[in-house]
């Protein structure tokens, strides 16, 4: 199985002050995906923008959109899944209505972002 992960849209699920300090929430996020990982579950986490300092998993897929602009974090997500040749197999965790139609219209399924925190908080 494999899970990729609306960065941002997961770390947004609470409101726990996360936007005081955008670097730490999303460092924070890597390492219990890291903790968390299922099974030895392929894990992608997608930001918008490349974390900066870069965040760095051995056992997490951190990537990002091409370019930071509104919702691009989302066109890559669909991308990954399109691109896939098993999207059957593939996890989507994210809360984005828009989002998840359309990782669902190319054949992947979807599980809620504040689930995925519960999990692994």
């Amino acid at each position: 199985m494999r899970w990729i992960v609306d960065a941002m849209n997961v770390i947004g699920s609470r409101p726990d002050g996360w936007w005081r300090d955008r670097h730490r929430a999303m460092t924070i996020l890597v390492e219990r995906l890291e903790r968390w990982r299922p099974d030895g579950d392929s894990v992608t986490v997608v930001f918008e923008r490349p974390p900066e300092p870069p965040i760095v998993s051995a056992t997490v897929d951190v990537t990002h959109a091409p370019r930071a602009a509104p919702n691009s974090a989302d066109d890559e997500i669909v991308r990954l899944v399109q691109n896939d040749d098993r999207p059957a197999d593939i996890t989507v965790v994210t809360s984005d209505r828009v989002l998840s139609k359309r990782v669902r219209a190319a054949g992947a399924t979807v599980h809620p972002a504040e689930r995925l925190r519960d999990l692994i908080d």
